[in-house]
Formats: C-alpha cells, structure tokens, sequence
C-alpha cells in the first residue's frame, strides 16, 4: 500500500477520509492503563473494501463497521478491516474500534513521539507522526475532521483536550471530562493532557493550565500571552478558533509545542527573558500557520514553521525590541556560514525540523514583505481567511500572493524555497 506521505512511510491512507472522530477513553495513571473507544464517520475516496487505519502498540478487542462485527487484522502499526459490503465512492461507514493496553511513544527518525509518561500524569505530542500511539485514526496531515473526547481519570487530575470543555461527570471516585472540537483538525494535533493542574485566566481568550507551585504571571515567559494574541490577531487576522491554551507541565521538557487550540511547555519554559518569551510567540503564531492552515502534505513544512519563526521577529517588533528587519539580518549572517545543502521546499524527512527550515523560511516571508511593502499584511490577512480550517500548499501561497504584487512571485519564490544557494539579504 503507498505511502500517504513519503516523509512518515507507513503512515495514512488516501482511500478515505474521517469526518469525524469520537473518542471515549478511561486512563489510570498509576499503572499507565488506557482503555478506549473510537467511533469513526468515514467518507470512501474511492471504491472501499478495506480500511486501514493506523494504530500502535495497543490491542484491539472488537471491530464493527455499521453496528455489525468485523473482521480486522491488527499487525505493526496498521489495523486493517474488512468491510463486508463495498463501500462505494461517496459512500459513508460508520467504523468503531475497541482497543486497549500500555500506549507508548511511536519510534520514528524523529525521535519518539505520541504518548508521554510525565512524573505524575501524561502527555501528547504528537507531531508529525504520533497519534497512532493512543488512537486508532487516519494519520495524514490533510486529512482534517472533527473531535469529541469522552476521557475518565481518577478525582484529583485535569484533563486537557482540544477544543472547547462542555463538561464533567463525577461519580466513584473518578471524573470524566467531555471536550469538542467543531474546526477540522488533523490527526497528529489531537492532543491529550493529564495531571494536576490549576488554571490563571488572561482576559477572555487566554487560559494558562499549570501545577499549583509554578508561577505563571508577571515575571514570566507568559506574562504578555493575551497582548501576544492581540498582536497576532491584527497581522494576521481573528484568531480562528474560541479560546487558546498553554499548558505548562511540572516536568522539563527538551522543547515546547502546539496543538490546536493549546500549547505545551515544560516547566523550564516559564523564566522571563526572550530565550522562552519567544517560544510562547512561536507556538501561539501555529494557531494561524499550522493549524488552521494546515499543510497537505510534509515536504511544505516551512509553511509552519518559517511562518511561525517570523511571527517570533514581528513580536520582537510589536513589544518595542528589535525589528524583523534586524533579525532577518543577523539570521541570514549565520545561514550564510552554514552549509548550502537545504531546499527548504523539499528538505527531506531527515532534515523537515532542521533550524535552517524555520529561519530560512522566516527570511522568504521577510523577503516577500520587502517586496510587498504595505500590502504584505492585508495578503497574510486574506490568505489566513481564505483557508481557514483548510489545508494548503506551497503553488497555492504562491498564486495567493502572485494577486499582490506585478514582481514574479515564482521566481523569487524559486530562490528561496527551491534552490540551495542562499540568496542575497532583502
């Protein structure tokens, strides 16, 4: 079966696609137990006999496709389910999975990523690859749906879900926290926190979530978190979902982030000075570039992460410290010494994270903004309004911003994106 996307071979399905995810699960923390249901709405692409979901480390127990019991071959990381009638293209499935066990981290070239024991609780991060290690689900970055979380823990713990919390159910010792997610998400940013958490509301929009000892107001990392979104909201448009989240854990983490409608960060995070304050900023700016905008397939990774590294430029810009311009300026000094051997528009799945993705894709954006001048932000605008919720691609950001200017967009685009040499500062 070919890979949905050669940069995490073995990973998702193009035959179909899930409109809607619900996920019923109970966790003990103690012994790292989770027992689950997904519920699947799945759409036929093509003419369906099979459905090959992705899933990792846990046992399956029961299948049904329509409310009638399946039959289903679980071997690696993929589930494969037979479905007895064929689903034609078009046609609708109703697909339930009950499965069960120890979930772990996915090993990948990335690194282990999903499902993280922390000292007292547990978290998820799951990007690029990783939500197969709690749910069984279609693992593609295009394939976006809705969510509902059902998740049961023990009285005592908070849970942390994307979208919006619609309630709480106490009963035997232990509560059950209901989550939607109404925007289409993908897979890898469906995330799950689980530990003892307090929360510090910043006027309407912003939540911080974090343990009772650690301090999270001025001072901090986060003091500015709320004026952050405000900034942000004016460059690039509303912010497209209800409420943002950080998460902050009591465990260190090596490096934070996002998920939609939240964030995590690692105690270790939280220090003022700009070293973390711009994490914050770059995490909250994959809200709008990542996200809500999410891309359709790996190889566009710099539509995130050069987007997000700007956005930490322009919040240095918004809160009076240097300008964009100065770090676009001190950046290309230190991309110049380095080696010359990253197309940032196909980096390969080896070097999709590497640090030359984040700043020499900042420096395109920076590129393009010397060229557009005034008319730069109203495009960003119209570009996050136009796909919001969507997926999107490198040729469509470059046909959106080709609609701003009479210069060549491609060919500049070519330059940066597409050819290894370093051009020349802007």
């Amino acid at each position: 079966m070919p890979a949905a996307d050669p940069y995490v071979p073995g990973h998702g399905n193009r035959r179909y696609a899930v409109r809607s995810y619900r996920l019923d699960l109970d966790y003990k923390v103690a012994t790292n137990h989770l027992a689950g249901r997904a519920v699947l709405e799945i759409e036929a692409l093509d003419e369906l006999d099979q459905v090959a979901l992705d899933l990792y480390g846990l046992n399956v127990s029961r299948v049904r496709v329509d409310g009638r019991q399946a039959r289903y071959a679980h071997r690696e990381r993929k589930l494969r389910i037979t479905v007895a009638s064929k689903a034609k293209r078009g046609g609708r499935l109703k697909v339930e999975v009950d499965y069960a066990g120890k979930p772990r981290p996915i090993p990948s070239v990335f690194g282990p990523v999903g499902w993280e024991e922390l000292t007292d609780g547990v978290l998820v991060a799951a990007q690029p690859c990783g939500a197969p290690s709690w749910f069984p689900c279609n693992d593609r970055p295009d394939d976006k749906a809705r969510y509902r979380f059902a998740v049961t823990v023990p009285d005592g713990y908070r849970v942390i879900a994307n979208g919006r919390l619609e309630a709480r159910d106490k009963r035997s010792g232990r509560t059950t926290w209901h989550y939607r997610q109404d925007e289409p998400m993908a897979p890898y940013l469906a995330v799950l926190h689980i530990g003892r958490y307090v929360s510090t509301a910043l006027g309407e929009n912003v939540e911080l979530v974090h343990p009772r000892g650690v301090g999270v107001g001025a001072g901090t990392a986060f003091a500015r978190q709320a004026d952050m979104l405000d900034a942000f909201a004016d460059l690039f448009g509303p912010y497209p979902f209800g409420r943002y989240t950080a998460v902050i854990t009591e465990d260190e983490l090596e490096i934070p982030l996002e998920a939609q409608t939240l964030s995590t960060f690692g105690a270790n995070h939280v220090a003022d000075g700009w070293e973390n304050e711009r994490l914050v900023a770059h995490e909250l700016a994959h809200q709008w570039f990542g996200n809500s905008l999410t891309v359709t397939a790996w190889k566009d990774i710099w539509l995130h992460e050069g987007f997000a590294c700007y956005s930490e430029w322009l919040w240095s810009e918004a809160s009076g410290r240097r300008s964009a311009a100065e770090w676009a300026s001190e950046y290309h000094r230190r991309l110049a010494a380095l080696p010359h051997d990253l197309v940032l528009g196909a980096p390969g799945r080896e070097l999709m994270f590497d640090d030359r993705v984040y700043k020499r894709g900042a420096l395109t954006l920076h590129a393009l903004r010397c060229e557009l001048g005034d008319r730069f932000f109203p495009m960003l605008q119209d570009w996050t309004a136009s796909n919001r919720w969507s997926t999107v691609t490198t040729a469509a950001f470059v046909a959106h911003v080709q609609r701003y200017t009479e210069t060549d967009v491609a060919s500049l685009i070519d330059t940066w994106v597409y050819r290894a040499p370093l051009p020349p500062p802007r």
